[in-house]
């Protein structure tokens, strides 16, 4: 029997399929941010977890990835896009995620993005949602089809369901190595990315269809102060009128995205926040690969 398994799993799939909620369901804690709306995940974003699998002790190391972009060719789209092709290069297992029912030429086209000899397992996310439980298995035979699957894995993230038997499949491809991180560590991302990422997730969650993807959330300030995180933020946006929109009538809007935000950073950090945040204009943010290098877009 191996003494441990460990490695790289990259969540890949067209947006709004629900990647960050699968990782999030296998880690077992709300890390990468989500919405309904696509270009939620700007980011590659890694969580760890370490458990014992049918008696093996097994680290997954799950990389999520923003939808790749195949309508838009801006700036902050290409570097997404390039987010998930390094998420491909150096990778133990690839899940690929589609949504029960469809399966897109955006979703071919990620599928033809995974290169050929790394283990791949199908995810059909969301069958909780389909009313016609005999589709269910046509559409699993459709996706049969496409490629030399290592595993179909049909589920509901958003309802936890059938998750174990992800979590098995992956296991079972992973290879016998130690592992990488300490079994306590639950991301590489430091605590300055994830304060932005729930400022980020509460503007899509809170304000119009149109507004967020002209948004990005900078912070200006993250310091420890007598046991308390004091965090000061820059929520960027391209127009005045924007500015407004994230303002609201007497504040009230901001207001309730820097409580929503904060309550959220006390929960995954464990501590009390001291959270203020100020909306800035910066035209053409988005466009600008200097700039968006700048705020850490990779």
């Amino acid at each position: 029997m191996a003494e441990s398994k460990c490695g790289v799993i990259a969540v890949v799939g067209r947006p709004n399929v629900g990647k960050s909620t699968l990782m999030n369901g296998m880690i077992g804690e709300h890390l990468s941010i989500t919405s309904s709306k696509p270009q939620t995940t700007r980011h590659r974003v890694l969580g760890v977890m370490t458990e014992t699998v049918k008696d093996v002790p097994t680290q997954f190391i799950f990389v999520d990835t923003p939808g790749f972009q195949t309508k838009h060719s801006n700036a902050l789209n290409k570097t997404m896009n390039r987010a998930v092709l390094t998420a491909l290069a150096d990778v133990n297992v690839i899940v690929w995620v589609i949504e029960q029912g469809k399966l897109t030429p955006a979703d071919l086209k990620v599928l033809e993005l995974c290169p050929k000899g790394v283990p791949l397992v199908a995810v059909v996310n969301k069958v909780d949602l389909l009313e016609k439980k005999n589709e269910v298995l046509p559409f699993l035979q459709k996706v049969s089809g496409q490629r030399n699957f290592d595993a179909i894995v049909p589920l509901s993230a958003q309802a936890n369901k059938n998750l174990e038997s992800l979590k098995e499949a992956v296991s079972a491809l992973l290879p016998e190595q130690p592992f990488f991180y300490d079994e306590d560590t639950l991301t590489d991302r430091p605590e300055k990315f994830l304060a932005a990422e729930r400022i980020r997730e509460k503007l899509f969650r809170l304000v119009g269809d149109e507004l967020p993807y002209t948004c990005t959330v900078v912070i200006d300030k993250f310091e420890i102060e007598e046991g308390r995180r004091v965090i000061f933020a820059s929520i960027l946006v391209d127009r005045s009128s924007h500015k407004a929109m994230i303002i609201g009538k007497g504040g009230e809007k901001l207001k309730r995205i820097g409580s929503e935000a904060r309550q959220d950073m006390e929960r995954l950090f464990g501590g009390s926040v001291h959270l203020e945040t100020w909306v800035k204009v910066r035209s053409g943010w988005a466009d600008n690969a200097t700039l968006l290098q700048s705020l850490g877009y990779e």
